[in-house]
């Protein structure tokens, strides 16, 4: 079993930046993706971003140019660098884990974009 921790979320005005962290443990062996997802009132969850074990990243099409997903492998860790906020942003964001057996949510953090 995965246990994920997700920090980072706040309020922010339009134009700055957060830094999401998703830190994982318990059972991280065979990991084969990580990433996030959003859901804003009223939306749908969608992806924002994701990696793969082999380190290839996909965003959505909305956030691409602006936002960064990275990951520690040594910490278990994934980030997510988002710039340039805009309004259309705020949501709560979720990361995930992907293994074998399943895919496991974070909790959320809340990102507030005031204009």
């Amino acid at each position: 079993q995965v246990q994920l921790v997700e920090s980072g979320g706040g309020l922010v005005q339009t134009g700055e930046s957060l830094r999401l962290s998703c830190a994982a443990s318990g059972s991280v062996s065979s990991i084969f993706g990580m990433g996030w997802q959003r859901q804003g009132p009223g939306n749908q969850r969608l992806l924002v971003a994701r990696i793969s074990s082999g380190g290839n990243t996909n965003y959505g099409d909305s956030v691409k140019g602006r936002f960064v997903l990275s990951r520690d492998t040594a910490k278990n860790t994934v980030y997510l660098q988002t710039n340039h906020l805009t309004p259309p942003d705020a949501a709560v964001y979720y990361c995930f884990f992907a293994r074998p057996g399943g895919i496991t949510w974070g909790q959320g953090t809340q990102v507030t974009v005031s204009s």
